[in-house]
């Protein structure tokens, strides 16, 4: 917000520079972005009028004028088309100076001398985004030969502030006006609001009807034999070096009260309010409103709208109608003050891409009591300019008055919670100053809070302004007291980390996808139409169709990281992701698992991701894990598919991906993928490490060979040996498997290294033959094997 300094010393006396100003009100917590000095590179342009107008001789496209600067008449050449006779222009004499270290100098154009230069707003440096093309044309009463910086308001400054939204009460030049005051201690100036009412009854002319609870508040003003004139120049210098264009003396009234209090309002001409009727209603769906600039807007029913008895006739709180507009030949006009629902201003001015000063301030939730002082300053106004004749009362709808904020608050509280020592009195010095009433009842304050203040609402707000204005320079800087205290990892941390390591050190390298997901990811890895895991949380509030659930598995993720990697012609891939699956719980919270990914392609094979994982299983200690063929898992290759179990636990599956899945994700090469629970890894987990001396006495081996059916797993086997001979067996090694024309079709020929060693003797053969017996009799037993 860009506040005009020599328009804010009208409110408060202070005899400060606008750079101590401005750096005394960002102490008192209003952040000012910058300090603009106006008007320092402007030096000796003038006010000067137009007395004659001549073509130039040898060129069509310029003109030779007179030009009156009160001193003297001099001539300047220009090639502006927007001059005419008796216009008011900033005059660049020779010798002056321009922003952007322009210098101006007498000399000739196409023969004919020219003193000097006439100026457009651009070359001023002050135009906006509505400037005039052409040289800018002052008003016609304006004093010829005076310093231009006084008349379009460049000799002030300007402190252009950032306004937080829940301080809508500085959206105003009258609220910085009221934190100076207080910032200062000095009192601040009271409005002219007075005015004498004119006959009539402004009822007899006009009714309003509020439809909608968007509305929270409408007061509405009438005033008759409208002059339609140009505005004052005290008026349009302030308007000017706040950045807005003065245009007649009616819209000037509506700007000024905006700039100066904050509140947005509109002058409608009398004669486009059909009925004498104005309705504040939400618009039809696909209803179609042509606003002020011209443009035709489809509006939507959760839009509100201002109307008369038959058309919309403005957009409430963003724009008004072309249909209403204020004319050169308006006689009456109706001033609207209306306060409404922040929010949907806000996503009205969005939808219909039409944001405006009035829809910045009203989405921030203006103060409702704000619309009858800002009816009251207008009137003033209306008055002391002499636009019209103001009719008889007003009309005001507010259904449901804002009730004014009462708490009490401790004194010495305040100064406890701040930590520094503020007595009572300048608690109450200074909440008074911010317009809190004070009433202090043994130390105890009880205070009522402006409406304007919408964002004190604790204790903790009020002692936050006692500390703003007393001064945060003001607290005495103290050392921190504490103790430092170690970072100590979680056990689940620490096994995490681990678990990188280990993938790290198994030569893959970490990814990192999103946690939302798309439903078709569960299609494209051909999960059943009734699995679990299509059971999802569903976002409320998803980025879009494709991030809108919660995964239940990384599967997918991790297919689409390789499938990139694939389509970018990387030749191999091994990664690796440790990340949460979010399981839906019934009446609680989701059950978020800790999974851990793995997906290969290019290099190794089955029995490389196989390894991986055991090479995981014995960095975490975990010793009773067995791997199991998973035969129904439409996601992977039939048969080459196999589940984790870690004491009898299920902890995951791993396995070549199915050729159409991997098809799904652009890969045409064979994919191994593994997806372990972590958590049941970390139950099973034994991260101690126990010394054992190695062994005193020599081992015994005996190798065994045996025909067994194919579907016996070699894992079953192992088992069948491990119990059998747990006495004094020490080391299982699988050396030979073979089928050929020898073995019998459906078996196949096992051969395993069987080492025997016992911690306190040197075994006999005997005692070895007792346990290998044993061996030999279970293997028989329990899988029919049959000894080669």
């Amino acid at each position: 917000m860009k506040v005009p300094y020599k328009w804010l010393l009208e409110y408060v006396d202070i005899d400060k520079s606008i750079n101590e100003l401005a750096d005394a009100l960002t102490l008192s917590g209003s952040k000012v972005e910058e300090v603009i000095e106006n008007g320092k590179e402007i030096d000796k342009v003038i006010t000067g009028r137009v007395l004659e107008i001549k073509k130039h001789p040898e060129a069509h496209s310029l003109v030779v004028c007179q030009i009156d600067i009160k001193s003297e008449v001099i001539q300047i050449v220009t090639g502006a088309t927007n001059l005419t006779v008796g216009d008011v222009v900033p005059v660049a004499v020779n010798g002056s100076s321009l922003p952007g270290g322009v210098k101006i100098r007498k000399g000739k154009l196409r023969g004919i001398e020219s003193n000097g230069m006439m100026c457009s707003e651009t070359e001023l440096g002050i135009a906006g985004e509505e400037a005039a093309a052409g040289i800018m044309i002052l008003p016609s009463s304006t004093e010829l030969g005076i310093d231009i910086k006084g008349i379009i308001g460049l000799s002030g400054g300007i402190i252009d502030f950032e306004i937080t939204s829940n301080r809508s009460d500085c959206f105003g030049l009258y609220g910085i006006a009221r934190e100076t005051a207080a910032t200062y201690g000095v009192p601040l100036k009271t409005l002219e609001t007075d005015y004498k009412d004119g006959i009539g009854d402004i009822n007899e002319h006009l009714r309003v009807e509020i439809k909608d609870e968007l509305c929270r508040r409408y007061t509405g003003k009438m005033i008759k034999n409208v002059k339609i004139q140009e505005s004052p120049v005290w008026m349009q210098e302030k308007l000017l070096e706040a950045g807005v264009r003065p245009i007649n003396n009616i819209v000037d009234i509506t700007n000024y009260i905006m700039i100066e209090l904050g509140q947005p309002m509109h002058a409608f001409d009398y004669r486009d309010i059909g009925g004498g009727k104005i309705i504040v209603r939400r618009a039809q769906e696909e209803e179609k409103f042509i606003t002020l600039d011209s443009v035709e807007r489809n509006l939507s029913s959760n839009m509100l709208v201002i109307a008369d008895a038959k058309k919309a006739v403005g957009i409430a709180g963003v724009m008004g109608g072309e249909n209403s507009e204020i004319k050169e030949d308006t006689t009456t006009v109706v001033f609207e003050f209306a306060n409404f629902n922040g929010p949907n201003i806000r996503l009205t001015s969005k939808k219909l891409n039409l944001r405006t000063d009035a829809s910045g301030k009203f989405e921030k939730d203006l103060d409702p009591e704000l619309t009858l002082i800002a009816m009251n300053r207008a009137c003033h106004l209306v008055e002391l300019l002499g636009a019209g004749e103001l009719v008889g009362g007003f009309i005001d709808v507010y259904k449901e008055p804002v009730k004014p904020v009462v708490f009490e608050v401790s004194a010495p509280w305040i100064s406890k919670f701040l930590g520094i020592e503020v007595s009572t009195e300048r608690i109450m010095e200074i909440l008074e100053s911010l317009e809190i009433k004070v009433t202090n009842i043994n130390e105890t304050l009880e205070l009522k809070i402006p409406s304007f203040r919408q964002d004190i609402k604790l204790r903790e707000d009020v002692a936050e302004e006692v500390c703003r204005i007393y001064g945060y320079d003001k607290i005495p800087p103290i050392k921190i007291v504490g103790e430092a205290v170690e970072a100590i990892k979680t056990t689940e941390q620490k096994l995490t980390g681990s678990v990188k390591s280990t993938m790290v050190s198994s030569g893959l390298y970490e990814s990192v996808t999103y946690s939302f997901v798309s439903p078709k990811v569960y299609d494209n890895i051909k999960l059943a139409e009734n699995h679990l895991l299509r059971n999802n949380v569903v976002i409320s509030n998803p980025l879009g169709e494709d991030f809108s659930i919660m995964r239940t598995t990384i599967i997918p993720s991790m297919l689409e990281v390789l499938g990139r990697n694939y389509a970018r012609d990387n030749k191999a891939a091994g990664l690796f992701e440790v990340a949460k699956v979010y399981i839906p719980g019934k009446e609680t919270l989701p059950d978020e698992r800790e999974m851990l990914s793995i997906g290969l392609y290019g290099e190794g094979d089955f029995y490389s991701l196989k390894g991986i994982v055991e090479n995981l299983l014995a960095t975490l200690g975990i010793e009773k894990a067995e791997f199991v063929m998973e035969e129904n898992n439409d996601t992977f290759h039939p048969g080459r598919c196999a589940r984790l179990l870690v004491r009898k636990k299920d902890a995951g599956v791993f396995g070549e991906i199915h050729p159409d899945v991997a098809e799904n994700y652009g890969m045409d090469n064979r994919v191994y993928l593994a997806e372990i629970d972590l958590y049941t890894l970390y139950e099973a987990a034994k991260l101690e490490k126990k010394y054992k001396a190695l062994p005193k006495f020599p081992a015994v081996s005996r190798d065994i060979a045996m025909l067994v059916e194919d579907r016996i797993t070699v894992s079953e086997i192992e088992n069948v040996i491990g119990r059998a001979g747990k006495e004094l067996l020490e080391n299982v090694k699988l050396f030979d498997v073979y089928k050929g024309k020898q073995v019998p079709e459906g078996y196949k020929s096992v051969a395993y290294s069987l080492l025997y060693r016992h911690e306190g003797k040197t075994l006999t053969d005997d005692e070895v033959n007792l346990v290998h017996d044993k061996v030999i009799k279970a293997l028989t037993e329990k899988l029919n094997a049959q000894l080669r």
